[in-house]
């Protein structure tokens, strides 16, 4: 199998050269794709120099919307997605290809204890794999991690739901255990990354309710949906006990709850036929 790297890179002339070198040093990876992201620095000049073939973005589209187009452009079988700011270990490519090739479609670098940027993120990615592991009812050990290797014709089914920005990991995740694809996770230590992050954190905390509101749509709607109709229905009728046996009538207030819980299961409802729509293959 022919194996692709694709590198999205904006700005990391301090770490990229570094990046390419290692992974030509494995000997198993046959092109090195580097997505320059609308860098202002030297970062295609001396991925080129390092030997990858560098695409250019005439400016910043997103780190999603790079490893797009490295999937649009690699030959290989086999994709390796990996970051360019020295955080992966090339060397933990050899045991993503081992997974693929004992028949996985989808393998991920499980960052451990200690690889987190920070405790927030930290405690936010813990959130994201409890509730991916909810809604799939699989074990999500890192929906975030943005190290993986996947074979290439089954992810470019998924290119288009895909989004530009820095959530392609969790939409790609979520995808693949849709469409009833083989997913399996390898341990990984990530060191801190060259360079000034593209992180913010108020655009990281809005990112947080995004990812977790995508998880449901991605999979399974009415999985979410369906707790809180369920809530709401026994509010109600509680609250409708309380005031029959207390007032001898039904209130207003347990109309509302029953509407309320009716609306959000049919809400769900419709949101499912919708995502089963999204994952409707051509012939």
């Amino acid at each position: 199998m022919k194996i692709s790297v694709v590198l999205p890179a904006k700005n990391e002339a301090g770490a990229i050269g570094d990046t390419i070198l290692s992974i030509i040093r494995l000997n198993k990876v046959d092109e090195i794709i580097v997505v320059n992201d609308g860098s202002t620095d030297k970062t295609a000049n001396i991925a080129e120099q390092a030997g990858a073939k560098v695409i250019h973005h005439p400016y910043s589209k997103g780190n999603g919307a790079a490893i797009k187009t490295g999937a649009r452009n690699a030959t290989g079988d086999i994709i390796i997605f990996m970051d360019a700011d020295g955080q992966h270990d090339a060397n933990d490519i050899k045991e993503l290809i081992k997974k693929i090739e004992q028949g996985y479609d989808l393998v991920v670098g499980a960052r451990q204890k200690g690889s987190q940027a920070s405790i927030g993120r930290g405690i936010a990615n813990k959130l994201y794999n409890h509730l991916a592991t909810y809604m799939s009812d699989h074990p999500v050990e890192d929906l975030t991690s943005g190290f993986r290797a996947v074979r290439a014709a089954k992810f470019r089914e998924f290119i288009y739901l895909l989004p530009n920005g820095f959530s392609y990991p969790t939409t790609s995740t979520m995808a693949f255990f849709r469409a009833g694809y083989s997913v399996s996770y390898v341990p990984i230590h990530a060191a801190k990354r060259i360079g000034k992050s593209h992180i913010h954190p108020v655009k990281d905390s809005v990112r947080f309710f995004i990812i977790i509101f995508k998880i449901a749509t991605l999979y399974s709607p009415l999985k979410m949906f369906l707790p809180f109709a369920v809530l709401l229905f026994l509010l109600a009728t509680g609250w409708y006990g309380y005031t029959l046996y207390e007032y001898q009538r039904f209130t207003n207030m347990s109309a509302l709850l029953y509407t309320g819980s009716i609306m959000i299961f049919l809400m769900g409802l419709i949101s499912e036929q919708i995502t089963a729509l999204m994952y409707k293959k051509e012939d």
